[in-house]
């Protein structure tokens, strides 16, 4: 059986948060790994981006959503260790 994630293991984005319900993958059917936003049709839609990169792009979301700087970094110290940047 596929493991389920509560967040998403590219952005750490709480799945039961993505508007779409989550990624999909490539036969059209939800991914239970990544959302919608990280995640499309089998492929990531920045398949090019780093851990880092990613860590910055979720504090730049997360402040223009309202949140607080300390929170900002609080909710992005996971994201290197998220499945998605193990194997890297």
């Amino acid at each position: 059986m596929e493991k389920t994630y509560k967040l998403c293991q590219s952005c750490g984005m709480p799945l039961k948060k993505d508007e779409k319900g989550g990624g999909t993958n490539a036969n059209g059917t939800t991914s239970s790994m990544y959302c919608s936003h990280c995640y499309e049709k089998g492929e990531f839609t920045l398949p090019d981006i780093t851990a880092g990169q990613m860590k910055e792009r979720v504090k730049t979301k997360l402040k223009e959503g309202g949140f607080p700087g300390f929170l900002t970094r609080f909710f992005t110290i996971g994201i290197p260790k998220l499945e998605r940047w193990k194997k890297k």
